[in-house]
């Protein structure tokens, strides 16, 4: 199936198969699992960094007098961290997803973000407010900040749509199907979707300056883009229809049709 020509700037990213990948399942590249292993590594460090805000604002509270002005900055770093960390952690399984074969290990994987934020910042929130050493006015203003810092660290750690094994084998499947057995996409820096032609209107249009080309899972880890375009999607089914009608044989109706006309 061919698709006609942009007159954008067209980048490929490198480093993927584009051939037919999905009848054995999705399975990351060496090189995708490096890259996943090392941003693990830094968001571990980040969280790290922020349990450790959180038990020096805690040790804090058992000093007199309470030095309301290091805790709230310590609330700080460690939302500044947590949040660092979750961003890490989620760009990590884009590169290398969870299976959902085991639910529970998917949800650890693709939610520990959440669970880190809870760990960070709930221990912190329980001293502020059973301390004796804050009065009423202290324990609701750095409660408050505490309780709001784990609300925001719990959303940035959420993964709202994790990737899957799963999913990235389903949309590798679907391109594949509509693209002749080949993995292959296109997309831009601020699109939404994903295209299977780079002269789609929605992204061959004087908004964008540059398209990029790759394969599904590219789009995934780049940019989590995670939709097929409708029109693309209704194009290349058009397209397909074509090619399967030319494909097919003369009838036996047909053929004595011809012959009797000769």
């Amino acid at each position: 199936m061919e698709s006609g020509k942009s007159n954008k700037k067209i980048t490929k990213i490198e480093g993927a198969d584009e051939q037919s990948t999905a009848s054995r399942g999705f399975v990351p590249t060496e090189e995708s699992k490096g890259k996943a292993t090392q941003l693990r590594m830094f968001a571990a460090l980040s969280w790290l960094g922020a349990i450790g805000a959180q038990i020096g604002a805690i040790m804090l509270l058992f000093k007199q007098p309470v030095n309301m002005t290091w805790i709230i900055a310590l609330i700080v770093v460690d939302l500044a961290l947590a949040i660092l960390g979750s961003y890490l952690w989620k760009k990590s399984n884009r590169l290398d997803p969870a299976s959902e074969k085991n639910k529970f290990m998917f949800f650890m994987q693709s939610q520990l973000g959440l669970v880190v934020a809870i760990i960070a910042f709930l221990p912190l929130v329980i001293f502020v407010f059973t301390s004796k050493n804050l009065d009423g006015k202290q324990k609701g203003i750095i409660g408050g900040i505490a309780a709001v810092a784990l609300v925001i660290a719990g959303i940035a750690g959420t993964d709202f749509n994790p990737p899957s094994v799963e999913q990235y084998t389903e949309q590798t499947e679907q391109v594949e199907g509509l693209n002749n057995g080949v993995n292959h996409v296109f997309w831009t820096k601020s699109g939404k979707s994903f295209h299977l032609f780079q002269d789609c209107g929605y992204i061959n249009s004087d908004r964008t300056t540059e398209i990029f080309q790759g394969t599904v899972a590219q789009a995934r880890e780049l940019k989590n883009i995670t939709d097929l375009c409708d029109r693309c999607e209704k194009r290349a089914e058009k397209n397909k229809a074509a090619e399967n009608l030319l494909e097919t044989p003369e009838t036996e109706e047909s053929v004595l049709e011809t012959e009797a006309a000769e």
